[in-house]
Order: C-alpha cells, then structure tokens, then sequence
C-alpha cells in the first residue's frame, strides 16, 4: 500500500476545530497533521491500525 496522501473535506464543528487548533499548537503540529496524528493513535489503540503501517509519533 502506498503512503500517498488524500484529500477529504471534513465538516467540523468550530468549538472542536478551535481545540484541536490550540492542540496543534502546543504539541507544535500543523492542524492537519494533529488530526492526522489523532486519527491514527485512535486507529492504534483499537487495533484497527494494519500492522507494519504505525509511525511514530509526529
């Protein structure tokens, strides 16, 4: 599987998009890899993640 990047418009409520903004901020992230980071430690945690694709973290 590749590692290429998608594009996928994500509608958000603002008072979430504006923690996760602050998030972002003091981990030193971008927002989009936050929610990236997010995403895939959730994904880790239920073991839904395929193995051989977990990156450490960001």
């Amino acid at each position: 599987m590749s590692d290429a990047k998608k594009a996928y418009p994500l509608r958000i409520n603002a008072e979430v998009l504006n923690a996760m903004q602050r998030w972002s901020n003091d981990e030193l992230r971008s927002l989009n890899a936050q929610i990236e980071y997010v995403l895939r430690e959730a994904l880790r945690q239920s073991g839904r993640l395929p193995q051989g694709k977990r990156k450490p973290p960001a």
